[in-house]
């Protein structure tokens, strides 16, 4: 039995993303309000805060507001206003339809909101919570759930130092327990302890599954005389196909940078699909390639997200803690944003949590969050875009998207329908052989790039002579099941080159895994069709660095 430090707190936090922080610091003003000492610990996996965080990101700033009314005056990263929407329907490789704003529905107009780099706004709200005398240890996993009398007490950090095989090397430290009165978990979309919290205590036995998409985002450097800050473009329809949703993005943000990424959603059937080389392949449409071309490429990234919205929420509280932010599911895909309603769910279990504390026998489960929530703006905001997703995945883009025009603009999210997705994304994809194969052209190396030419510029790094991160719960499967079936989709939907299919001398197909490419996105854990990959924390500071993401 390992001996471990064991550290207490009032309360530990997991992840120091927008969720997590806003949690920590609404906590540390309410404490300091009220003249009482918390003890608050926020643990981040990444090497500093910031480092993991990618998103679009159009960022609205209402809980923002109610958060710190002064950002402006305390100097947040949050200056780039935009000034021009633009949406298009891409017709094909060569065409596009510029659509008029009475056609599309209202929660895409980002008039009054901001281009920012989401790690740059963590990075500033963690001076923020350390200002108010939160600790904040970044470069630490939450590798596994202190779980005592079916109560959570805390978490165990990873160990350090363990070589490939389990065994410590000169330099092995342990992880310590940080045990806590509540702990809140905001790892961010699939967090891998929110996935064991979920099944667990059942919290999504009243939900549908949770539905997912992939994100990719490049910054680029261009010509001064093509930038337009505060411009916003948004796109649908082509390189994808029919049958598979999800739409394009290029915002103008500060310094002659454009931020240009797609989004596929996790649901596509054709097991062929590689979205790393339909973001590539997009690029290359005329309304990119005018802005992109002679430019520089100097940020790459991929994460999964989680879009399944309102009917796919689970249930948040639990005995000993609460689920929040992108860990819980709690992004606005009808706005494309998901910023904002972390925050303000992080915000929510900072109340609940203030209040259990100052009674003389605090009650281990919080259920209060329900109330909270439920009478919250952001219950109404998911409330309202309810059936968007859905909508879509039943409807298909062109009407589906009309419903949610009808939807939301004449009637505010108050039809009387309701659309559910109750098929998990995983279990979409068809047989290879009902399938046609996809021959995605060769990058330029100028407007398209290779995977791992992508994942060098995301400055991933993993300590190579440790445990494998990506489990697998039956090593024979890959081969025996998934080649032979969906011609082993893993070695395409992987945004990094992690897993790839090779032949020994003997002409035996091996599936390898290139761990340390790892971008922890968190995609084969969704969408492996034999749900045979778990991914989980590797040695704590791995993974991704990104500076302006």
């Amino acid at each position: 039995m390992v001996e471990r430090e064991t550290m207490e707190f009032d309360v530990v936090v997991v992840g120091a993303g927008p969720a997590g922080l806003s949690c920590a610091i609404r906590l540390a003003q309410q404490a300091q309000q009220q003249e009482k000492e918390l003890m608050i610990c926020v643990v981040e996996k990444g090497s500093e805060v910031g480092a993991h965080i990618l998103s679009g990101a159009v960022f609205e700033t209402k809980a923002l507001d109610e958060l710190l009314p002064d950002w402006k005056d305390k100097g947040a990263p949050v200056t780039t206003e935009v000034t021009t929407d633009e949406i298009y329907l891409f017709k094909d490789q060569a065409n596009a339809t510029s659509i008029p704003h009475i056609a599309v529905p209202k929660t895409f107009k980002n008039h009054g909101n901001y281009i920012v780099s989401m790690g740059n706004v963590c990075r500033w709200l963690a001076e923020q919570a350390e200002q108010l005398g939160v600790e904040i240890f970044p470069g630490f996993s939450a590798h596994s759930l202190i779980i005592e009398d079916d109560e959570v007490k805390g978490i165990v950090t990873g160990d350090m130092g363990v070589d490939k095989d389990g065994q410590p090397k000169d330099s092995y430290m342990p992880g310590m327990e940080l045990r806590a009165k509540y702990t809140v978990f905001a790892e961010g979309c699939r967090g891998h302890l929110g996935k064991q919290l979920i099944k667990q205590f059942e919290l999504d036995k009243d939900a549908t599954p949770q539905h997912y998409g992939i994100g990719f985002k490049e910054i680029w450097q261009i010509d001064p005389s093509k930038h337009k800050e505060g411009t916003v473009v948004h796109g649908t329809g082509w390189p994808l196909e029919k049958d598979t949703h999800g739409g394009s993005f290029m915002y103008h943000a500060e310094n002659n940078q454009v931020v240009v990424g797609l989004i596929i959603d996790l649901n596509y059937s054709n097991p062929y699909l590689s979205p790393f080389d339909e973001f590539q392949r997009m690029k290359h449409h005329p309304l990119f390639a005018q802005v992109l071309e002679g430019s520089e490429r100097v940020s790459y990234g991929a994460r999964a997200i989680a879009k399944g919205g309102f009917h796919s929420l689970p249930k948040m509280h639990f005995p000993g803690g609460l689920l929040v932010g992108c860990d819980a599911g709690t992004l606005n895909f009808a706005k494309i944003k998901g910023n904002h309603t972390a925050m303000k769910s992080g915000m929510l279990a900072a109340d609940c949590i203030i209040e259990a504390l100052a009674d003389e026998q605090p009650k281990a489960d919080l259920a209060s969050f329900a109330e909270k929530f439920k009478a919250s703006w952001l219950y109404e905001e998911l409330y309202q875009s309810r059936n968007f997703g859905p909508a879509i995945h039943k409807l298909g883009r062109i009407l589906g998207g009309a419903y949610n025009t009808l939807d939301q603009n004449i009637f505010s999210g108050a039809l009387p329908f309701t659309f559910k997705d109750t098929h998990h994304d995983h279990a979409m994809l068809k047989p290879a052989s009902e399938c046609d194969k996809i021959d995605y052209p060769k990058p330029d190396g100028k407007l398209s790039f290779d995977k791992l030419s992508s994942v060098f510029l995301s400055n991933t790094n993993h300590e190579e002579s440790q445990p494998c991160h990506l489990k697998l719960a039956d090593a024979s499967i890959p081969i025996s099941v998934n080649l032979e079936k969906y011609a082993e989709p893993a070695q395409r939907y992987c945004p990094a080159g992690v897993y790839e299919i090779n032949e020994n001398d003997a002409g035996e197909k091996q599936f390898v895994i290139n761990a340390q490419n790892c971008v922890h996105c968190k995609t084969c854990d969704i969408k492996d069709p034999s749900q045979n990959i778990t991914w989980v924390t590797p040695e704590g500071a791995g993974g991704p660095n990104y500076p302006n993401m």
